[in-house]
């Protein structure tokens, strides 16, 4: 089965995007919680409303990564009026993606159940590399690229920086730094005193940063230079109201920039023309961030981007629901990558839809399911590439940890219980990263793909004949052929003892062999 027959399935299993529907992508930044909501009309989408509340959750993190008791009432209040505007909006035309400030929480679970039900969606956490690769595509729909020509992103935000080189629409490489206006300002300016020695020594320990890809990205190049979201933009507007450049940041301007910043002596001073008030208290981070971006990377001039990783992830959902998925080129790319047996992997994901086709609507699966399935059958042999011994156990800990374009963290970590679970022991800790609302479904997939890999264990090329699956509650009956069976002895004892294993799933499986 190819992965154009696989998206084909998932799609007729999930409602179609149509003309006139609404959607709406919500951005839980460490400074802002932005939503965004758009008409999908004749193909293209088009901005109904536009919502942003100064939120700063960063502010409220602890060293150990707990959060401040009133800043977290104030995400979730905020969270709950945005729930208000997109509640009849169908859950699968809405995105809630949080990133570096709920990255950073000891117990991230804590906050998400709250904040799931005051918004009345699903809350995804994302990696940076992930922010920043849905950062350029809101950049660059924005702003369509000249054909050929590669673009620097920059977004400065409260928690992390992110650098995007790109060409058309397409990320080509991607870094997620742990500064921005909030943590940079908190880390560097905690009194409130600006002074010129504690600048210059700040801005060699950010700039050191960029040094870890500045030459890697100066020996790609780029032909202009895109600053997004909010604290570029402010940036932008004192250059303008400063009367240095016309909205752009340019290496002449941003130094008269600091130095105005310098002046004031101290946070609460700060006085610079078109800033507004709920800036004040980080704009000295983000200036810092910014000047050291200039200076490793040698940018003379940047212009300013209305569009940011809101607009990314609208355009990101109308890619999900047809071949321009990311996650299927990045699933390939593993395969490619770590070498895995592709026959094979295709004749274990054959024999799972194959189970899967019979037992989704009882058990209530539907094409997001069918989608991780398929995804897991083709690399669950990935862990080979480190050794053979407890491989199920290394292909899950390679795929939770990586970075893999266009997957959220807890879509990593569903594929990752997936694999672990295919072979062995079901650990009792093997769901305890997926939030709850994903926990039947990932039991019930990781048994589909448990029972496939064994039934294919001998590499065999053929189908499995009289392969039928049906479902009682937990209880899954499969049928196969005794015929083939009894000439597959070994097969035969697995699948005899394969019940007591599989049981840690919570699925009773009754086998039958006519």
């Amino acid at each position: 089965m190819t992965g154009q027959d696989t998206l084909a399935l998932a799609d007729a299993l999930t409602p179609p995007i149509e003309d006139g529907d609404m959607l709406a992508a919500i951005d839980l930044g460490s400074n802002s919680f932005h939503m965004i909501v758009a008409r999908y009309t004749l193909g293209q989408l088009r901005v109904v409303d536009r919502l942003r509340e100064t939120v700063r959750l960063a502010e409220g993190l602890d060293a150990r990564g707990g959060l401040d008791a009133d800043v977290r009432q104030r995400a979730l209040q905020c969270l709950s009026r945005f729930g208000e505007r997109i509640r009849d909006i169908p859950p699968q035309h809405v995105r809630a993606l949080a990133t570096h400030a709920v990255r950073r929480l000891a117990a991230p679970q804590a906050f998400l159940v709250p904040a799931e039900t005051a918004l009345g969606h699903a809350i995804e956490i994302i990696a940076g590399r992930e922010e920043a690769r849905l950062i350029y595509l809101g950049v660059a729909h924005a702003q369509p690229p000249k054909p050929g020509h590669r673009r620097l992103v920059i977004d400065i935000g409260g928690g992390s920086t992110e650098c995007i080189i790109g060409s058309g629409f397409d990320a080509l490489e991607r870094e997620s730094l742990q500064v921005g206006c909030i943590a940079s300002t908190r880390r560097f300016f905690a009194n409130g005193k600006l002074t010129r020695r504690r600048w210059r020594e700040a801005l060699a320990e950010v700039a050191a940063e960029f040094q870890q890809f500045a030459s890697t990205y100066r020996a790609l190049g780029w032909q202009e230079v895109v600053g997004a979201s909010g604290t570029n933009k402010a940036i932008g507007e004192i250059c303008a109201a400063m009367k240095l450049t016309k909205g752009a940041v340019t290496a002449d301007a941003l130094p008269v920039v600091r130095d105005r910043l310098l002046q004031a002596g101290h946070i609460d001073a700060i006085d610079l023309p078109g800033l507004s008030e709920d800036r004040r208290p980080i704009i000295a981070g983000g200036v810092l961030v910014l000047e050291a971006a200039f200076e490793v990377l040698g940018i003379e001039r940047m212009h300013v981007s209305k569009a940011a990783m809101r607009e990314g992830v609208l355009h990101d959902m109308l890619g999900r629901r047809g071949e321009a998925d990311p996650r299927e080129a990045s699933i390939e790319a593993l395969v490619q990558r770590y070498g895995i047996d592709g026959a094979h992997a295709a004749r274990v994901e054959a024999t799972a839809l194959r189970l899967f086709d019979q037992v989704a609507r009882p058990w209530q699966l539907d094409g997001d399911d069918l989608r991780m399935l398929a995804w897991a059958a083709r690399v669950h042999e990935i862990g080979l590439v480190i050794a053979h011994s407890q491989y199920h156990v290394h292909g899950a800990y390679v795929l939770a940890h990586s970075d893999i374009a266009g997957f959220s963290r807890q879509e990593q970590q569903f594929l990752a219980a997936l694999v672990r679970c295919h072979r062995r022991k079901v650990p009792k800790s093997a769901f305890d990263a997926l939030p709850d609302r994903l926990l039947r479904q990932a039991r019930y997939t990781a048994t589909l793909l448990r029972l496939a890999v064994l039934l294919h264990r001998s590499h065999e090329p053929d189908e499995i004949p009289q392969l039928q699956a049906s479902v009682y509650g937990d209880a899954l009956r499969l049928q196969v052929s005794r015929h083939w069976l009894e000439a597959r002895p070994l097969l035969r004892v697995d699948l005899e003892c394969e019940p007591e294993d599989i049981g840690a799933l919570g699925v009773k499986l009754v086998l039958a062999a006519e």
